[in-house]
């Protein structure tokens, strides 16, 4: 079959008829690719051509979520699953799905039900450890990730998984074996690595945690999480940011499991920025002009596109980016540094700035809030959120063992003011959970005219 409306996007040779099973493979192989569109199409007329077939009704409800659609994505996958319902790897995927979206009992089932059918599979039992510990059932967890090692021992990610839940639950001893498990099998594995040079901080060990990072950018003299963490843990050569290259390795590398990532430690950023925004600004008109300053993969788009007239959205990870386009709620995107792209906006261009989660790798904040007075119009916003410094702490900003920044209230006023914007208000808030510990920082408001100022 030829796919109509398809041609432009396969090569000549590929035009001529095609069987309906080099149909599907030129499909998934658009898919992988990202050609998001095309295969769409392609999978949509395979629906067509073959109702009977659960294959393609399958893959493009994976398709769908990763555009944004999860409605739309669930029911395809729901309705491939009842034409066949056989397939381990289907129920797995829907797993993830349902787990992303924080609908953990409904995930239970599926995963539970990809085991029945795969009960030797390892990476099936490693997906159930996962949401065993989301649903804070640790035993279970620990269970699923040892069964997932007894079936692979050369598993690595059931080992650095199980160090992490053995971390998260104080065993930070029997942690570290799990982790020097995982380098032992892959050396080179940066998961491991760099919980285990954590693990040794958590436990105050902090010259073993500097000889973990040492070793590693010793053995990888160009890698910039080797280098950035190493100066977190020895305190030597602490940045002022996280260097560009840092922060695009570390998001493109985890660009396609970055919603579910977060979704496991119950990230609250956007939604705590969404309701500032709409305490600020009112009913909303689509009349501004937003920026949405380290969009990532695009949670803040659909939050904050009510309010705009138009919605740019700028990161330094082009997998972030994307994993944003799909979402269809920007009307630009941009691959740059934060604050070199708003120095480089016209002076007043912006009404609303927002940065969800990406302040927290910038140190000093004086470059990025000087940028930004300058790109808001007069009434404009700033709205971000950082996580904070310790009650007590005297110092600006720290750079943790994790690779982020954390800063204090009273820096954030001082350097806010020198920036010439007003403070509305710098509030507490709860971001996210890691470790099974919460995250704490604070969530600012700032502008051109001064509002009635509150802090907590």
């Amino acid at each position: 079959m030829t796919p109509m409306g398809n041609e432009a996007t396969m090569p000549p040779q590929r035009q001529a008829e095609l069987s309906y099973e080099e149909a599907v493979g030129l499909a998934m192989k658009l898919h992988r690719e990202g050609r998001l569109e095309a295969a769409a199409k392609l999978y949509d007329a395979l629906c067509r051509m073959a109702p009977q077939d659960p294959n393609p009704v399958h893959f493009l409800g994976v398709l769908q979520h990763s555009r944004g659609r999860l409605h739309e994505g669930l029911a395809l996958m729901r309705k491939s699953i009842a034409m066949d319902p056989q397939v381990p790897d289907w129920h797995s995927n829907l797993g993830n799905v349902l787990l992303e979206s924080g609908r953990v009992d409904e995930a239970a089932a599926a995963y539970e039900e990809a085991a029945r059918l795969a009960p030797d599979r390892a990476d099936i039992q490693n997906n159930l450890g996962v949401l065993r510990r989301e649903q804070k059932r640790f035993a279970q967890s620990e269970a699923a990730y040892r069964r997932a090692i007894a079936l692979d021992p050369a598993f690595v990610d059931a080992h650095t998984n199980l160090g992490n839940l053995l971390h998260a639950t104080s065993r930070d001893e029997a942690a570290m074996v799990s982790y020097c498990e995982a380098l032992a099998l892959k050396p080179a594995n940066v998961r491991a690595r760099q919980a285990l040079g954590m693990a040794y901080y958590t436990l105050g060990r902090f010259e073993e945690a500097s000889r973990v990072y040492a070793e590693w950018l010793r053995d990888e003299p160009d890698s910039p999480e080797a280098r950035h963490h190493l100066a977190a843990c020895s305190g030597r050569g602490v940045p002022g940011r996280a260097p560009d290259d840092y922060v695009e390795k570390v998001f493109d590398g985890f660009a396609n499991s970055f919603d579910a990532k977060l979704a496991h430690l119950h990230y609250r950023a956007p939604q705590l920025v969404a309701q500032l925004v709409d305490e600020l600004l009112g009913e909303p008109r689509a009349g501004c002009v937003v920026l949405d300053a380290g969009c990532g993969t695009g949670l803040c788009g659909p939050l904050l596109k009510p309010h705009a007239r138009e919605l740019v959205g700028v990161d330094l990870s082009a997998g972030m980016l994307a994993k944003a386009a799909p979402r269809e709620v920007y009307d630009a995107l941009a691959k740059a540094e934060l604050t070199a792209f708003i120095e480089g906006e016209p002076a007043a261009r912006y009404d609303l700035i927002v940065s969800a989660d990406t302040l927290c790798y910038f140190g000093d904040l004086g470059a990025v809030t000087r940028a930004s007075a300058r790109a808001l119009a007069p009434g404009g916003w700033l709205v971000f959120t950082v996580e904070g410094l310790p009650e007590g702490s005297t110092e600006d900003f720290h750079l943790n063992p994790h690779g982020r920044y954390s800063h204090g209230a009273g820096y954030l006023r001082r350097v806010l003011g020198e920036a010439g914007l007003a403070v509305r208000s710098i509030e507490a808030a709860h971001l996210r959970t890691e470790g099974g510990k919460p995250v704490n920082g604070f969530l600012v408001a700032a502008g051109c005219e001064a509002g009635p100022s509150r802090s907590s």
